[in-house]
This record gives structure tokens, sequence and C-alpha cells, in this order.
């Protein structure tokens, strides 16, 4: 009888032990990361940039060889109005697995550039996304590498750093709600959001 009580008790402590560790919680909302507008990601479990990390992109407009661009202080932008419109043409496309920007590509790039530098009271957010496959850690990590990418280019064709903060989405926001390469295609992408100062 006692055997019995200890196997039962023994068999519905492996049960609820099993089911805490497969209850993670899936992360909701994104999170900034400390100090930078270069990464917000929605779980920082994959490490990200930190306060006075910086990029290494060689020779630039703003420091010598490998001293790379300093991230600006947290929220700069907060309370900015957004516009999604404005720079919507010049959506940023990615192959699969890849934060390379491809030389098709590059010309958008330019493109948000010569815009920034048209209108030197605004700023920019980029906004990596993912397609579908893939965890979502993962593709967190992924967007955030996207954004960063873009966010470099920026900066190599002469936008200041603090104008330009990126977010990842990962695969929580996708155009195409299809499960196929048509769909993955232009969920793989990098957004532009046109920030403006309140009463510009």
């Amino acid at each position: 009888m006692k055997l019995n009580k200890f196997v039962g008790l023994l068999v519905i402590g492996l049960v609820l032990t099993i089911a805490a560790s497969g209850c993670r919680k899936k992360p909701v909302n994104t999170t900034l990361l400390p100090g930078s507008r270069a990464g917000r990601v929605a779980d920082d479990s994959m490490g990200g940039l930190k306060d006075g990390d910086r990029l290494d992109l060689g020779a630039n407009a703003f420091g010598k060889t490998g001293e790379g661009i300093a991230f600006g202080a947290a929220g700069e932008h907060q309370g900015w109005l957004e516009d999604a419109q404005t720079l919507k043409t010049e959506t940023v496309y990615f192959d699969f697995d890849s934060s390379a920007i491809r030389s098709s590509e590059r010309p958008k790039v330019s493109a948000v550039a010569d815009y920034l530098k048209a209108n030197a009271a605004k700023a920019v957010r980029v906004e990596g996304n993912c397609d579908e496959r893939g965890t979502e850690e993962y593709n967190r990590a992924l967007g955030e590498r996207r954004a960063l990418a873009v966010r470099e280019e920026l900066v190599r064709l002469g936008i200041a750093p603090t104008r330009v903060d990126t977010i990842s989405y990962g695969k929580d926001k996708p155009l195409d709600p299809g499960h196929n390469e048509s769909a993955w295609r232009v969920n793989r992408r990098d957004d532009f959001i046109v920030l403006t100062a309140p009463g510009q």
C-alpha cells in the first residue's frame, strides 16, 4: 500500500516537472536593449548590444578604421511621430537566412540616405523582419542583424548614427501570412519608419 502511494507521488512529481519545463512563456512586447537604438529585440537572452558597444565598420565618415560607431542614448526618439508611408517603396528584402544587403537592394538604402540628408530634422527606424521558418529567438536575432546591416550602410553613406534607430520583430509581423516561398520572400525585409519630432 505504501509502495503504491510512493509510486503515485513519484509519477505526479515527474508529470509536474515535465509540464513546468515545457511552459516557457512566450515574450509579447519588444524591449529596448540597454543604451542602444541598435537592436531592440523581444528577448535580450540572445545577448545583443550593450552600452558602449560599437559596430566595427572599418574606415567611415565618423571615425578611423576600427573605431566603429557608438550608439546614442536609449529612447532618444521616443514619442516622435511615426510615418510608415514615405519610405515604404524603399523596403529592403533579404535572402533566406541572410543579413547581407543584396546589390539590387543597395539603391533603396541610398534613397533613404538621400531622404535623410534632405530632411535634416528627421530620423528613421529600421525594422528587421524574418519569415516564419526557424525559432522565435533565432528570428529575433536575425531581424536584429538585418536592421543593423542597413543602419551600418546608412552610416557609411554619411548619416549620423544617432539618427537611425533599429528594432527586430523577428517573425511577428509578416506582410504575407502564407506558408510558401512567395510569402516568405516578402517577409524577409527591413522596413523604414520616418520619425519626426513633435511640433515639427
